[in-house]
């Protein structure tokens, strides 16, 4: 699993940081979370591919969250995409950008499916053989969700050179599934743990875009190997956070230290700091493996 970031800032525009929005990359497909204005031109920017694009997950309507969505769906059809998008995401969303798609007269060349998210309880939206997402409830000023998404633990890993040539594909499915392979034919046994290796485990991301200090979010993403959190505001201005429905960085490190997180990374940094070091200390005091938010960086984990 891999997770790029692509915007570190938050609502008010600022030149040195772009609005919300990230990719996770899992085998060959990619999820965007959130979709902040400009967001493809950051997909360019760090080139990744958007004809791999195959989720998208809204977490609410503040438009530092969605604002680049028309955009990029534009796009996505001028480059005569066919194969089908999912957007998961709040209520209204589908309205809007069927409202923006009518009166610009686009067609699009694409199924684009809408499914939108519940703002209330532990959701699971999506689940195949490689993901399984869930959503589950954030405080802020409007419905707001975050994300857990779970890669999958993968089947086991065939030495495919301890196997003869032309060795029967049904026997491939059986060695990856943990079976042993008794072959009729030549009598010989392959058994797994000498053709096999572990599969990758499983690993889980879990993203807090807006809210409020909210400690009942900790069941929902305890020990996840990466947590995302918002942290808009310095504990110098707790109470502008607490008005806004924000968090601060150390309320965000907070959150990580009680639901036992393998890795905190913060970001949604307010315009009013010109720079994010003290994001970091003050995070840091609280829980000790905090990363701060660089636009482009990429956590493969």
């Amino acid at each position: 699993m891999e997770f790029r970031i692509l915007g570190t800032g938050s609502a008010t525009p600022q030149l040195q940081r772009n609005p919300s929005a990230f990719v996770v990359t899992i085998d060959n497909f990619l999820i965007l979370i959130d979709c902040g204005e400009g967001t493809q031109y950051r997909l360019l920017e760090h080139k990744v591919k958007i004809s791999r694009l195959r989720y998208i997950l809204i977490s609410h309507l503040h438009g530092d969250h969605y604002f680049g969505l028309i955009g990029l769906l534009s796009t996505l059809n001028m480059q005569k995409r066919t194969e089908p998008l999912v957007i998961y995401g709040p209520n209204g969303l589908d309205e809007i950008i069927g409202l923006q798609l009518k009166y610009s007269g686009t067609i699009l060349n694409f199924k684009l499916n809408f499914s939108v998210t519940n703002p209330t309880g532990f959701n699971e939206i999506l689940n195949t053989e490689t993901i399984q997402i869930k959503t589950f409830p954030l405080k802020h000023r409007i419905d707001c969700t975050g994300f857990l998404l779970t890669k999958k633990k993968s089947k086991r890993k065939i030495l495919a050179d301890k196997l003869p040539e032309n060795f029967p594909a049904t026997f491939y499915k059986m060695l990856q599934e943990g079976h042993d392979v008794v072959d009729e034919f030549s009598g010989i046994t392959y058994i797994n743990d000498e053709y096999t290796t572990e599969g990758c485990p499983e690993k889980r991301l879990a993203y807090c875009s807006d809210t409020i200090y909210d400690e009942t979010i900790v069941d929902y993403i305890k020990n996840v190997d990466l947590l995302y959190h918002e942290a808009t505001f310095l504990a110098e201005h707790a109470e502008r956070a607490k008005l806004t429905f924000h968090t601060t960085a150390a309320q965000a490190a907070s959150i990580a230290q009680k639901a036992n997180v393998k890795r905190l990374l913060i970001g949604h940094f307010s315009s009013r700091y010109k720079t994010t070091e003290d994001f970091l200390t003050e995070a840091r005091a609280v829980f000790s493996d905090t990363t701060l938010s660089q636009e482009g960086e990429n956590f493969i984990f």
